[in-house]
């Protein structure tokens, strides 16, 4: 069993950045692909990035590609997702999730482990 808890989100203004951070417990926190998903009111659930067990393999959305960069650093059990040139779109709840499946995973419904989230406001 693996369990998430995300920090680092906040309020910035329009081009300024943020890096979220994703603690997880558990040993086998490396066999896991894990992925970084947002869902803001109204709306549903979107992967924003994805990376594979080692680090090698990633995925973004169009929507943030060239702006954000998800790493994995797996002796110390994080995931993060460095967010650039923030835009008010991006506002909302940022949640990290575990898949079982060790490459790059996209698909919200293979992920079993979700942490609480943490919201994202993005300022004009």
């Amino acid at each position: 069993q693996v369990q998430l808890v995300e920090s680092g989100g906040g309020l910035v203004q329009a081009g300024g950045s943020l890096r979220l951070s994703c603690a997880a417990s558990g040993r086998t926190f490396s066999t896991y692909g894990m992925g970084w998903f947002r869902q803001a009111p109204g709306k549903e659930r979107d992967i924003v990035a994805a990376i594979n067990w080692n680090g090698g393999s990633t995925y973004y959305a169009d929507s943030v590609k060239g702006r954000f960069t998800i790493s994995r650093d797996n002796p110390k059990n994080m995931v993060y997702l460095q967010m650039n040139m923030l835009k008010p779109e991006d506002t909302a709840v940022y949640y990290c999730a575990a898949s079982p499946y060790v490459g790059v995973d996209a698909h919200a419904p293979r992920y079993n482990y979700w942490g609480q989230g943490t919201q994202v406001t993005v300022s004009s």
